[in-house]
């Protein structure tokens, strides 16, 4: 199972008002990348390297999307999930993935949000699939 970690500067944004994670007045997508995130610093999807725009795999990503509740004082966002199918190929061509990152695709500079370490490198084959779940909701704010 992978591991959810939140991106730093995230808050901060959030803070700001530079990300709207209430309702779906932003557009998040998650994106397949290759390099490890340094949750410090890392802020913008500029900071990220994806894999290749190719065999089902589209520089950018997928829109999740991403709709949010109020219960009280908390904030729930959730989403769909993301299916990604390799076709011709491996997804991406032949470079492989380890994270999938959350980023507000809205925000002038597409702010990161959070990403998934799945432990090791993967490679989705031609036909096979990668699926993003999002289980019941992605994250609470309270």
């Amino acid at each position: 199972m992978a591991s959810y970690v939140k991106y730093e500067p995230a808050v901060e944004k959030l803070c700001n008002k530079l990300i709207d994670c209430f309702g779906t007045t932003d557009t998040f997508k998650a994106i397949i990348h290759t390099d490890a995130p340094i949750v410090a610093t890392d802020s913008v999807i500029g900071d990220l390297i994806q894999i290749g725009n190719s065999n089902g795999y589209t520089t950018g990503g997928e829109d999740i999307q991403n709709d949010s509740t109020r219960t009280g004082g908390t904030v729930t966002v959730t989403g769909v999930d993301v299916v990604w199918t390799a076709t011709g190929g491996n997804l991406g061509g032949s470079t492989t993935g380890r994270y999938v990152t959350i980023y507000d695709d809205t925000a002038a500079a597409d702010d990161l949000w959070s990403y998934w370490d799945y432990g090791s490198t993967f490679t989705v084959a031609s036909g096979e699939t990668l699926t993003l779940d999002l289980g019941s909701s992605i994250w609470t704010v309270s």
